[in-house]
């Protein structure tokens, strides 16, 4: 059981500033389009407006300080900036598959920026296999779960 639990801790101790990252954006309420409104030649919009300058910001800063918080700022910062780096990687293909800004795309929605995080993260220090496995099981539910609290508090239109 102490194996499990310190799994379970020191997971979420790495991954936390990625978490936080890809939560703050809805906060910032931001208005200015990281793709300037431009769509592609599939006529469909390269992110959306759900992708905003102030949002990448507010997730950067605050994913950064919540890692450097333990004691690890370049850690944190690399976390945050790939949590928000998969993110948008998310948003183009779902647009390029035709799902629209606020449609749920399962599994892509709630791992894109784990994925993001763990790739950026990986130059300076590389999670265990064990890590990568509680981290992607654990993400679905608590993204779905937050989702949904940030939905009642009338931060998102849509519960998920």
């Amino acid at each position: 059981m102490t194996d499990i639990l310190e799994l379970a801790f020191s997971s979420f101790v790495v991954i936390m500033p990625a978490f936080i990252a890809n939560s703050a954006p809805v906060l910032a309420r931001g208005r200015h389009p990281m793709d300037f409104g431009k769509s592609m030649g599939d006529g469909r919009r390269v992110l959306g407006d759900g992708k905003t300058f102030e949002g990448f910001l507010a997730g950067l800063s605050l994913g950064t300080l919540a890692g450097a918080f333990f004691g690890y700022p370049l850690h944190s910062f690399l976390l945050a900036l790939g949590a928000l780096s998969g993110d948008l990687i998310g948003a183009f293909v779902k647009r390029r598959v035709g799902i629209e800004r606020g449609q749920p795309a399962p599994l892509l929605d709630q791992l894109d920026f784990v994925a993001g995080a763990l790739l950026f993260l990986y130059p300076v220090y590389q999670v265990t296999i064990e890590q990568v496995i509680f981290i992607a099981a654990v993400t679905p539910p608590i993204h779905l779960a937050t989702n949904y609290i940030a939905y009642r508090l009338g931060l998102k239109k849509y519960p998920w």
